[in-house]
């Protein structure tokens, strides 16, 4: 809104340059929920100010479609999300001009572990069919994960609903007190248990930092020892996403929606818990309620995983773990990734002994 205009009621235009943008969102976004109905109106705003917020969704407007405005969009990203936005995303593959493949495969993985993922641009499809077999591979394997953490990342857009905390967070926001997590413009915390750090560039190498801990690949299983400085090789189907020490993940059971019953056969990813640990999980309604909440506890190397409202079957994860000793109300079985408990006919609670004492 320009600065040298007279507004009907006097007000100041300097001071409405800004506030200009808050107003018409409000609008519409008042507009959508009259005709929605209350909980149904949402934005994907691009202008905004303080208390803009209110009126979610926004994005990082019209960038260029190369590495650099893929780095610029994150950086801008992490700065408004510590400005008090819990919501903001990007286009995959950028707005202005044509990206190349790789490029569009890098903003695949980036978007599709952003809060809201969408396929835009301004002269060109971004359809992944549009550049070769392998995008179609690759946006195929990344919505079928986001589908899959759903239970997860909804649970982390209900906090933002309610404290405020961004859904994509800059790393200094999870871990205040690590010096080297200040400037960190390169990688980010989704949700409180999952560090992203995308390929910023055309080469396979990324180097990120890990904080203190020993850190998990979710994609892979491998593991990493922080704090420090660490560079890996992704091919176009890979980043760098890694589980937090000691979390306890929720995976949902549908890999090809985004809506549906969370709870229904949902599996806890378990990392390695301290002794004395106790984790709570929960598990949101696509209505923002809380549909179940999972307790998980390790006293003298036992763990116990408790549910206040049960959905069977339900599953537990213990990543990275051989074998168990002893399970009582569950069912153990191997898979690639670690021991698999189903909890067995009206189990609310697990009771996993190690093999090894």
């Amino acid at each position: 809104m320009p600065t040298d205009v007279e507004w009907f009621d006097g007000a100041d235009p300097e001071r409405m340059h800004n506030f200009y943008a808050s107003l018409y969102n409000q609008t519409v976004f008042d507009l959508l929920r009259e005709r929605r109905g209350e909980g149904e109106a949402v934005l994907f705003a691009r202008s905004a100010t303080a208390g803009t917020q209110q009126f979610p969704v926004h994005w990082g407007g019209d960038c260029e479609s190369t590495f650099a405005s893929m780095a610029e969009s994150l950086r801008g990203g992490l700065s408004l999300g510590a400005s008090g936005f819990g919501f903001w995303s990007h286009d995959i593959g950028g707005f202005e001009g044509t990206p190349d493949s790789a490029v569009f495969k890098r903003w695949v993985a980036f978007g599709l572990l952003s809060s809201h993922s969408r396929l835009h641009g301004s002269s060109s499809y971004r359809v992944p069919w549009a550049f070769d077999d392998e995008a179609v591979d690759v946006l195929r394997q990344f919505t079928r994960l986001k589908a899959r953490l759903m239970p997860y990342l909804y649970e982390a857009a209900r906090q933002a609903h309610a404290s405020g905390v961004p859904m994509m967070r800059a790393m200094v926001v999870e871990f205040p007190d690590d010096p080297a997590c200040s400037h960190l413009e390169r990688q980010y915390m989704l949700g409180g248990d999952l560090l992203v750090a995308p390929v910023l560039s055309a080469g396979a190498a990324v180097s990120y930092y890990v904080p203190a801990g020993t850190w998990t690949h979710l994609l892979s299983g491998e593991s990493v020892d922080g704090p420090g400085w660490v560079t890996e090789t992704h091919g176009l189907d890979s980043l760098p996403l890694l589980v937090r020490p000691g979390s306890v993940l929720p995976f949902g059971d549908v890999d090809d929606s985004p809506d549906y019953d969370y709870r229904d056969a949902v599996t806890l990813r378990m990392y390695p818990l301290e002794d004395g640990a106790c984790v709570i999980t929960t598990i949101p309604t696509p209505g923002g309620d809380v549909a179940s909440r999972f307790s998980t506890t390790r006293h003298d190397g036992v763990t116990v995983v408790e549910v206040d409202q049960p959905r069977l079957p339900w599953h537990v994860l213990l990543v990275g773990v051989d074998a168990v000793g002893h399970v009582e109300g569950g069912t153990p079985s191997g898979t690639r990734d670690g021991v698999l408990v189903t909890a067995g006919s009206g189990t609310s609670t697990l009771t996993i002994t190690p093999a090894y004492p």
